[in-house]
């Protein structure tokens, strides 16, 4: 199993609201907020699942974008230099091919 940290993330509304509002980088769609209940990482050989966050998520193709406080988090979650909330553990298993 591997351990997985999570916390939850509270940024200032106004700042945040700067942040959106731009054209996608992969279509003609808008980048709008929006506060998701979990979203999950892979740093380095962590998994860090943020609660409670506000992302960017275009409205036309989905993609997902990432403040830099968000991922300034992320990464001092998977380093130890802030604490989670709590961790959980979750089963990991290989396939094997038919």
């Amino acid at each position: 199993m591997i351990l997985v940290q999570r916390t939850t993330i509270h940024e200032p509304d106004l700042e945040r609201a700067m942040m959106y509002d731009y054209q996608c980088e992969y279509c003609d769609g808008t980048v709008k907020p929006r506060t998701v209940e979990r979203e999950s990482f892979k740093h380095k050989k962590a998994f860090i699942i943020l609660e409670d966050v506000t992302i960017g998520v275009c409205d036309r193709c989905g993609n997902r974008y990432y403040g830099a406080d968000i991922l300034h988090a992320v990464h001092e979650l998977a380093t130890g230099k802030r604490s989670p909330e709590k961790t959980e553990a979750i089963p990991v298993a290989h396939l094997h091919p038919a």
